[in-house]
């Protein structure tokens, strides 16, 4: 296994955390900015206020997308588990 390889593994990693992550980081973030705008013109420091909508929306957006996500990080497995023989030799 080169240097070449290493980067390119490392490079795909990267790449594929960041593909399935950002759906949920995504929608938890957007709830959670209106919930602070909401927070601070309502003057409201309620603490359950910011996270309840954001488990609620981690749970909606994990019910929704969690197939694919699983279905992408199987994949993803799967080529790496097949790619084994080429790293070795």
């Amino acid at each position: 296994m080169n240097p070449q390889m290493v980067l390119t593994t490392g490079q795909d990693a990267l790449v594929m955390l960041l593909t399935v992550s950002m759906p949920l980081l995504g929608v938890v973030m957007v709830v959670g900015l209106v919930v602070s705008i909401f927070q601070a013109i309502t003057q409201i420091s309620e603490a359950t206020l910011s996270f309840v909508p954001k488990l609620i929306a981690a749970i909606a957006v994990f019910a929704m997308i969690g197939p694919w996500m699983l279905t992408t990080l199987v994949d993803y497995l799967r080529r790496m588990i097949e790619a084994i023989p080429s790293y070795v030799a």
